[in-house]
């Protein structure tokens, strides 16, 4: 724990300002509140005696949104002044939370009848981070998610995705189809040369084997881009 974590009194007294938040977030839901008045009171949760209100406006700023927040490395987060190990917990948590419940919603149905709901969970996870990830869905033959897998992580701009090392680990699962996802940390979800082409060569390579390739998506911060709808598979 860092000294911002004591439990030491400030000169601030925000019980009554945390009480208002609480009585809003009672009544009203989380839609009530703010992003920085979220974080503040999940910060509050962490750092009892402290007014967290200039922390959450801080780390929201920097992160870009409560997005980017979530999806922060921990060492990142930890650069920030003020925020120490208890503190960045309580974050870490949430996002696990979201993502727990976010991927049971695909989980639970077949995907290509639960569209938005792969979406949602794909863009909370991949979204704002700040390097290249590329995994891959592995589906039965009812469109049920079988596996996850995560593939690689890269740089601020590139990530490796072999057409033999999907294929092999398709067939290894005895994968139906496949959809193929990675993120743009430039936060443009356009698709490059390269990852037309090689979708193209997965989809080939697939078809030969049985194995289809639904989509390749690409998610980033201002939003996603579907090869399939696009025309490009």
């Amino acid at each position: 724990m860092n000294l911002a974590e004591q439990d030491v009194k400030s000169g601030h007294d925000g019980a009554g300002h945390r009480a208002r938040l609480r009585q809003k977030l009672a009544e009203s839901g989380g839609e009530a509140l703010h992003d920085h008045e979220l974080i503040e009171y999940l910060l509050a949760l962490a750092i009892p005696r402290r007014d967290t209100k200039p922390l959450a406006k801080a780390l929201l700023h920097e992160f870009g949104g409560i997005g980017g927040l979530m999806a922060a490395d921990w060492n990142a987060i930890a650069r920030m002044p003020g925020m120490g190990d208890t503190s960045i917990a309580a974050i870490k948590v949430v996002q696990a939370t979201a993502l727990r419940m976010l991927r049971n919603e695909v989980s639970a149905r077949p995907v290509l009848g639960s569209w938005q709901a792969l979406l949602d969970y794909l863009r909370a996870d991949m979204a704002y981070l700040s390097i290249e990830r590329v995994r891959v869905l592995h589906l039965n033959s009812r469109n049920m998610l079988i596996r996850d897998d995560h593939m690689s992580d890269g740089s601020i701009d590139q990530a490796a995705i072999y057409t033999r090392e999907v294929i092999k680990r398709a067939m290894e699962l005895g994968s139906a189809s496949l959809i193929l996802v990675h993120n743009h940390p430039s936060g443009d979800p356009s698709p490059s040369r390269q990852d037309i082409d090689i979708t193209r060569q997965i989809v080939e390579a697939g078809k030969r084997l049985g194995i289809a390739v639904h989509d390749h998506i690409i998610m980033a911060g201002s939003g996603h881009t579907s090869l399939r709808a696009q025309g490009l598979l």
